[in-house]
C-alpha cells in the first residue's frame, strides 16, 4: 500500500470517528427536544436506578425546567464543537484521545445537570474536574499547558472537597439525599444550626468552579487548552457547573441575607475586576476568557436575589452568554488557525481574507455588545431591569452591571473590528478563508442569537420560564420582548453603548495605563497561588528532612513521643487520677514475674552488645507471658512466648553483624531515649490505672456466656470467642504467625545455603 493510500485510510478512519463521536450530542439533544413538552406539563420528570439502597443514595436523574435548560445547552453546544475540532484538529496525532476525553466532559456535565440525587452530582462534578484536567493539558508537551491544568485541577478539587462535605450536611440535615426531598425542605434547612457551615461549603465548591474572586485566576490560565476546548468550557460545561449549582440549590439556601450579601457581593466584584482586567489584555483569546469571568459575576450577582425578575435575568443570560461566547471562541481560533496569531497589534484586515468568519463575528459581537435585535439586547434590557427589582442594593447591583457591560461592550468591539478592519500587516496578505466544518458552528450560533432575538418567545415559553419556576419553586410567568418602550432600562443601554464607546477608542491609553498599574502591584491572585504551592513544597520538604527521613529510630520516637503527649493530654483534660489508687495485692511468685520483666528491662538498656540486649529483652517477655499465666490467659501466655522465640530467633541470625550499642549511642542520645521511654511508661501505666478504677461493665461478657453453649456448642467461652465468634481475626493471626515462621525458615536455609558454599568454596581452594 502505498503512502497516499495509508493516508486516505487514515482520514477516511478519523471521518467515520468523527461521525460516531457527533452522533452522541445530537442523538442527547434530539432526545431533550422531545422532553420540553412534558416538562412544561408535569413540571419535572424522574427516571433512575437504586445504587446504595442502604444509604439511601440512587443514580437518580431529574429533569425540570432548569436542569433541562442546561442539559440542551451542553448537548447542543457540544453538537458545534465536535464540528468545529473535526476542522480545527485534522490530522492531530492525538485526536481519538481528545475525542475520548471531550466525550468524559460532556457525559459528566450531563450527569450532573440531571442529577437527581446530592451524590449522583457530586460524582459528575468530580468527572467534570478530571475531564477539564486532561482537556486543559492536552498538549501535554508544553509546561504552560501542564500548569494550568494542575492549577485547574487542584483549585476545582479543593472545591469539590468542601462541596462534598456541604452536600453530606445537607442531606443529613434535610433527612435525605434524593434532590426533590431535599429541595422541598428548604425552610428547615435555612432554620438549622448548621445552615451557616452548610451553606459557606457548598458556596465554596461553586465559587472554585464558576472562577468567581478570588478563586478567579485559573480560568484565564486554561486558555492553554486547544480553542475547541475553551468553546466549550466557556460556554456550557464547567464554569456554569457552579452556576447551576447555585440556581439549583436556591430553592434550599437562598432567602437569607448571607446567601444575599455573599452572591451580591463576590459577584459584583467578580463582574468588576474581571471587567478591568480584560480590557488590559492583547491576546483575543485571553479577553474573551476574562469577560467569562465578568458573565460569570454577573450571574452570581443575581441569582443572589429572590426577585422573579431578577432570576428569569440570569436564566436568559445564561442562553445569550452561551451563543456569542461559543461564536467568538471560535472566531478566535479560525482567526489563530489561519493567521497563525491571535495578538491584537498583529492583525487587521481579515475582513476580505475571511469573509464568514467576519459575518460571524460581527453577529456574535454586536449580540455580546447588546445591540438590538440580538437577544444580547433583550437579555442586557432584562439584566437592567432586574437590577432595579432588587430591593436591598439596587443602585450598587445596576451600576456593577452598566460599569461591566460598557467594558464587554468595548472588548466585543475590540473581537470584532480589530483583526478584520483596518490595514493588514504584510504577513498576513496569504491568510484565506477556513474550512466549513470551521466557520460552520460560529455563524449558526451568530444566527440563533439573531432569530431568538426577533423572536424571543421562542425561549420564554419553552425554557426560561420553566427554569425560572423550577430555581423559585413557584409558578413564574416571563415575558421576553425585544422592545419595551423608553424607560429606565433602555437608558442604562444607551449609557451602555455610550461608555464602551468611549473606552474602545481610549482603549490603548487605558491598556497601557492598566498594564502600568499591574506592575506595581505587589501581588496578584496567579502570584499568591505560585507562593502557596512552593510554601506547600517547602513543607513538604521539611517534613520529610523531619520525619521521613529514612531512620527507623526517628520514626519510633516519633511514634513514641505522640503517644506519650495524647495520653498525658487526654489525662490531664478528663480530670486526672483520682487521689486514692486502689493498688492490687500481689503474690509471691507474681512479684517474682516483675522482677523478672524489670531485670530484663535494666539489662536491655544497660548492656553494649546488641544480642545481650535482645536476650535480655527475651526474659522481660518472659516475665509477660507468666503474668498472663498467672491472671488466667494461659493463650495469651503461650502466644506470648512463641512470638519471643521466634524474635530472638530471627534477630540473632542479624545482630551479629551491626556495632556495638556505644558506638552509635552517644550519651546525650542514650538520655533522650531515657526521657522519652519514661515519658511513655508514665503514660501509659498512669492511664491503665485509670481505666482500672471506672467501674467495669461488659454488655459483651453476658451475650458470649449466654451464646456459647447455644450457639456454638461450646463451653469454653474463650475458645469459642477465638474459634467462632471472632474466627476471621484468629485466622489472620494465624496467617501472620505463618508468614513469620515461613519468613524465619527462609532466613534460615539461606544462612545455612551461604555456609555450605563458603565451605565448598573452602575447600577448592585450600
Amino acid at each position: 500500500m502505498t503512502h497516499s493510500e495509508v493516508h486516505s485510510v487514515g482520514r477516511r478512519g478519523d471521518t467515520v470517528l468523527q461521525l460516531m463521536v457527533l452522533a452522541v450530542p445530537v442523538a442527547v439533544t434530539v432526545w431533550l427536544l422531545t422532553l420540553l413538552g412534558p416538562v412544561r406539563a408535569q413540571g419535572a420528570l424522574r427516571f433512575g436506578i437504586e445504587w446504595v439502597p442502604s444509604l439511601g443514595v440512587a443514580l437518580d436523574f431529574l429533569v425540570d425546567g432548569l436542569s433541562l435548560l442546561f442539559a440542551l445547552l451542553v448537548g447542543g453546544i457540544g453538537i458545534f464543537v465536535t464540528v468545529y475540532a473535526a476542522g480545527y484538529l485534522r490530522g492531530h496525532p492525538l485526536l481519538r484521545r481528545f475525542y475520548l476525553y471531550l466525550l468524559l466532559f460532556m457525559l459528566g456535565m450531563l450527569g450532573l445537570v440531571l442529577a437527581g440525587n446530592l451524590i449522583t452530582l457530586f460524582v459528575f462534578w468530580e468527572i467534570t474536574t478530571l475531564a477539564s484536567y486532561l482537556l486543559i493539558g492536552f498538549d501535554h508537551a508544553s509546561a504552560t499547558a501542564r500548569r494550568s491544568a494542575l492549577q485547574a485541577l487542584l483549585v476545582t478539587a479543593l472545591g469539590g472537597l468542601a462541596l462534598l462535605v456541604g452536600l453530606v450536611l445537607l442531606g443529613m440535615v434535610a433527612s435525605s439525599f434524593d434532590l426533590a426531598a431535599v429541595l422541598a425542605r428548604g425552610e428547615q434547612v435555612r432554620q438549622h444550626a448548621l445552615y451557616t457551615p452548610i451553606f459557606l461549603l457548598i458556596i465554596i465548591g461553586a465559587f472554585a468552579k464558576s472562577a468567581q474572586v478570588p478563586l478567579h485566576f485559573w480560568l484565564p490560565n486554561a486558555m492553554a487548552a486547544p480553542t475547541p476546548v475553551s468553546a466549550y468550557l466557556h460556554s456550557a460545561t464547567m464554569v456554569k457547573a457552579g452556576i447551576y449549582l447555585i440556581a439549583r440549590l436556591h430553592p434550599v439556601l437562598a432567602s437569607t441575607d448571607l446567601w444575599m450579601w455573599t452572591l451580591t457581593l463576590v459577584g459584583a466584584a467578580t463582574a468588576v475586576i474581571a471587567a478591568v482586567l480584560a480590557l488590559r489584555q492583547t491576546d483575543l483569546k485571553l479577553a474573551l476568557a476574562y469577560t467569562t469571568l465578568v458573565a460569570l459575576g454577573t450571574l452570581t450577582m443575581f441569582l443572589g436575589s429572590d426577585d422573579s425578575v431578577a432570576v428569569a435575568a440570569a436564566i436568559t443570560f445564561v442562553l445569550v452568554h452561551s451563543f456569542y461566547k461559543a461564536a467568538l471562541f471560535m472566531v478566535v481560533g479560525i482567526v489563530d488557525h489561519q493567521a497563525g496569531t491571535r495578538e491584537i497589534n498583529a492583525l487587521g484586515g481579515l475582513a476580505g481574507r475571511l469573509p464568514v468568519t467576519f459575518v460571524a463575528a460581527l453577529a456574535a459581537g454586536l449580540s455580546m455588545a447588546g445591540f438590538p435585535p440580538f437577544l444580547g439586547f433583550i437579555g442586557k434590557e432584562l439584566k437592567y431591569e432586574g437590577a432595579l427589582a432588587i430591593a436591598t442594593e439596587p443602585v450598587l447591583v445596576a451600576g456593577a452591571a452598566v460599569f461591566a457591560n460598557a467594558l464587554m461592550v468595548a472588548v466585543a468591539a475590540t473581537v470584532v473590528l480589530k483583526p478584520f478592519v483596518g490595514s493588514r500587516p504584510p504577513a498576513l496578505t496569504a491568510t484565506r478563508e477556513a474550512s466549513v466544518s470551521l466557520w460552520l458552528g460560529p455563524l449558526l450560533l451568530a444566527a440563533l442569537g439573531l432569530t431568538f432575538g426577533l423572536a424571543p418567545g421562542l425561549l420564554a415559553d419553552t425554557l426560561v420560564q420553566p427554569a425560572v419556576t423550577a430555581i423559585l419553586g413557584r409558578p413564574e410567568t416571563v415575558k421576553l420582548k425585544l422592545w419595551h418602550g423608553v424607560n429606565v432600562p433602555l437608558l442604562l443601554s444607551v449609557l451602555t453603548l455610550a461608555l464602551g464607546v468611549a473606552v474602545f477608542v481610549w482603549q490603548r491609553r487605558m491598556r497601557d495605563l492598566l498594564s502600568r498599574a499591574a506592575r506595581w502591584l505587589p501581588l496578584s491572585a496567579d502570584r499568591l497561588w505560585d507562593g502557596a504551592l512552593a510554601a506547600l513544597r517547602r513543607g513538604a520538604y521539611l517534613h520529610t528532612r523531619w520525619l521521613q527521613h529514612g531512620v527507623l529510630k526517628g520514626y519510633l520516637a516519633v511514634v513514641f513521643a505522640a503517644v506519650a503527649a495524647g495520653l498525658l493530654w487526654v489525662l490531664v483534660h478528663s480530670g486526672g487520677l483520682p487521689e486514692q489508687l486502689g493498688w492490687p495485692r500481689l503474690t509471691v511468685k507474681e512479684w517474682a514475674a516483675l522482677a523478672l520483666v524489670l531485670a530484663g528491662t535494666l539489662a536491655a538498656v544497660g548492656c553494649r552488645a546488641p544480642l545481650t540486649a535482645i536476650c535480655s529483652l527475651g526474659a522481660m517477655g518472659v516475665g509477660i507471658a507468666l503474668i498472663y499465666l498467672f491472671f488466667g490467659a494461659p493463650d495469651v501466655a503461650i502466644t506470648q512466648l512463641l512470638v519471643e522465640t521466634l524474635f530472638l530467633v530471627l534477630v540473632a541470625m542479624i545482630l551479629h553483624r551491626l556495632p556495638l550499642a556505644n558506638a552509635v549511642r552517644g550519651p546525650r542520645v542514650r538520655l533522650g531515649h531515657a526521657l522519652l521511654a519514661s515519658a511513655v511508661g508514665i503514660a501509659v501505666s498512669l492511664a491503665i490505672l485509670l481505666v482500672l478504677q471506672q467501674p467495669f461493665g461488659s454488655p459483651t461478657k453476658n451475650y458470649f456466656e449466654l451464646a456459647a453453649v447455644p450457639e456454638a456448642f461450646g463451653r469454653n467461652i474463650v475458645n469459642v470467642i477465638l474459634v467462632d465468634f471472632r474466627a476471621l481475626d484468629t485466622f489472620g493471626e494465624v496467617v501472620v504467625v505463618l508468614i513469620a515462621a515461613v519468613g524465619a525458615a527462609a532466613l534460615l536455609g539461606s544462612r545455612r545455603r551461604a555456609l555450605s558454599a563458603r565451605a565448598q568454596g573452602t575447600r577448592r581452594n585450600p
